[in-house]
């Protein structure tokens, strides 16, 4: 088939991947000039299935309300005047009852589990070379956070997941760099977990889908889709402007991507066997004059890049894979020679604005556990909107339009999830059983 695949994020690059090696002839639509240039550009890169979870959860309402004044908070919402987010929010609260929650966060978890195994598969296979580190480690600054911790590992024990309960002093030989100074109470070591670099492993990905035939469409705004038998994509060339981004994450050699001859400036319509929406934010706005609203929301999350010193003594302070501050919700990420810290929910709000209560947070954590360990002079500070349904799961599938896919809405999860998303969906579209079910993972759920 000829198949058209909107946005290259992470799901957008694995998804073209995916299909290019089933034999499909893909083109990729990407209105920025790389891949993983926007939601996975500097995330937390942190891959561990059993803490791949529904936002929307037992009790959560009353936390979020709880923080609403506190200075270091996980979540918070921004009031503003979007008349769709009393909407959204309702449809959350409603997706916090036990039943539902657990039924969500179980899909959520099988797709993780998968799609842990579907990406060691490709960096095997293809041997890709990017900075990744094994193990995961939770930290728990106090007996109540422990006692909180308890239920999860009920689930953690049902999924199937190897952890180890350790003490503070485990916690610090897993992780020697730990400040000696900050209390700690206990952790939940996850060795099979890792951290990975998102963007690196998107542009190697991205050239083996290159390899096999796909064609990349980068300054490209997709205008329109046309379902039918041969859906239409409508889009137009928009020459780059200068860039001012930071270059947090360098990308393996060959990643620019420059245009290899003139495009018109002009709409262009072309036609497709199919056409996969990945597009993220972009999506509502492509689905919506066909009748498909989509409960889509940004909710934007921070993070810190720096790199670490080069003095051995230095060196000795910075984490060797991943962790995730329990109490803050901040995950502290080993990204080669340098280092992240990654966190906050933050609902409402828009991309130019950074919330200096946010950062402040992400600098507390970090310098509570790792004091010196990076170059704060030469820190980069990003903010990225994570696409997310009120429920939590991702969309993937047949979208009820003629013609016209979905793998989408995967929030905070998008490099957590993508691999088995991708895989699943082009087994899916040729007509043969995806890997696991699928169940509750469809558009028919929010209708």
């Amino acid at each position: 088939m000829r198949v058209a695949v909107i946005g290259a994020g992470i799901v957008g690059v694995t998804t073209a991947y995916e299909l290019a090696a089933d034999g499909h002839e893909v083109t990729v639509f990407e209105r920025r000039g790389s891949v993983a240039a926007e939601a996975s550009f500097a995330n937390a890169g942190v891959v561990a299935p059993g803490y791949v979870t529904p936002w929307a959860s037992p009790g959560m309402p009353m936390k979020v309300l709880g923080m609403m004044f506190r200075r270091h908070a996980a979540i918070r919402v921004r009031p503003g005047l979007d008349p769709s987010l009393p909407g959204w929010l309702w449809r959350w609260w409603r997706a916090c009852r036990h039943d539902t929650w657990l039924a969500n966060r179980t899909r959520m978890q099988r797709l993780a589990v998968f799609s842990r195994h579907r990406l060691h598969e490709l960096t095997t296979r293809l041997q890709l070379e990017y900075e990744r580190e094994s193990g995961y480690l939770v930290l728990l600054r106090s007996p109540k956070e422990l006692a909180s911790a308890r239920a999860g590992l009920k689930l953690l024990t049902e999924l199937g997941g190897r952890f180890h309960l350790v003490d503070a002093a485990q916690c610090r030989t897993l992780e020697p760099a730990l400040n000696p100074d900050t209390a700690l109470h206990a952790g939940i070591h996850l060795p099979d977990d890792e951290v990975g670099n998102c963007r690196q492993f998107a542009h190697l990905l991205r050239t083996e889908a290159q390899d096999l035939g796909a064609r990349w469409c980068f300054h490209t705004v997709v205008q329109g889709i046309v379902p039918g038998k041969t859906p239409q994509v409508v889009h137009r060339y928009m020459p780059p402007a200068e860039s001012t981004q930071l270059v947090i994450d360098p990308a393996p050699s060959g990643g620019s991507d420059p245009q290899t001859e003139p495009a018109p400036l002009e709409p262009i319509t072309e036609e497709f066997d199919a056409v996969v929406v990945c597009a993220a934010m972009g999506s509502p706005e492509l689905l919506r004059p066909h009748g498909l609203k989509l409960p889509l929301r940004a909710v934007h999350g921070y993070s810190v890049t720096a790199p670490l010193r080069a003095e051995d003594s230095m060196a000795e302070r910075a984490p060797r894979a991943a962790l995730m501050d329990e109490r803050y919700k901040v995950a502290i990420s080993r990204i080669g020679s340098r280092v992240r810290v990654a966190g906050s929910a933050e609902l409402g709000g828009s991309l130019d604005k950074h919330d200096p209560r946010a950062l402040e947070t992400l600098y507390k954590v970090l310098n509570d556990w790792f004091p010196g360990a990076p170059r704060m002079s030469q820190a980069q500070r990003w903010k990225g909107a994570r696409p997310m349904l009120p429920d939590g799961p991702p969309v993937l599938g047949a979208s009820g339009l003629e013609g016209i896919w979905l793998n989408l809405g995967h929030g905070s999860s998008g490099w957590a999830l993508a691999c088995g998303s991708a895989f699943a969906l082009a087994q899916t579209m040729a007509g043969r059983e995806a890997p696991i079910s699928l169940e509750g993972l469809g558009i028919e759920r929010l209708r």
